[in-house]
């Protein structure tokens, strides 16, 4: 690894590119349900970053913004082209930005996955080797109760 971590990415149809200049603040391999529906997938892998070591190269966003059963907004904001989900804000996670581990260019998965979360909601099949794993995850305090299709806890 350089001194400075250097990666690029994208979206599916090429339109959203980005750069990020840092080695990520954390990552996370992800199965609330939040982000099953957000990838269309059994789990979304998380690589957040500090604001100011990404920056959006082109392509035009669309945002969609939503509260969690923890109370805590998120905003991602995805294609308008393709669809894809680049990135995200977590308010849990201030000051920082999720980008969708599976958009960098290859090497696709540069990066080492530290933690799993939300296993209380993971597909059977789904296994792997990361030691660190939370049913919910280390911040989860549930303020809310989602609708059923959102629920995790069922």
């Amino acid at each position: 690894m350089s001194d400075v971590e250097k990666h690029e990415g994208g979206c599916a149809c090429g339109e959203v590119r980005y750069k990020t200049s840092a080695y990520p603040t954390h990552t996370a391999v992800c199965h609330c349900r939040y982000c099953q529906l957000r990838t269309g997938s059994a789990f979304g892998v998380s690589v957040y970053f500090e604001r100011n070591a990404v920056e959006k190269l082109s392509g035009k966003l669309q945002k969609f913004e939503y509260e969690t059963e923890s109370g805590n907004k998120v905003c991602t904001e995805f294609c308008v082209i393709c669809g894809t989900t680049v990135y995200w804000y977590a308010e849990a996670f201030h000051g920082t930005v999720g980008i969708g581990g599976g958009t960098f260019d290859p090497p696709s998965f540069w990066y080492d996955i530290k933690r799993e979360v939300f296993c209380r909601s993971k597909a059977p099949f789904s296994e792997n080797a990361i030691n660190d794993k939370y049913q919910t995850s280390p911040i989860y305090n549930q303020v809310k109760v989602d609708p059923y299709r959102q629920s995790g806890s069922g």
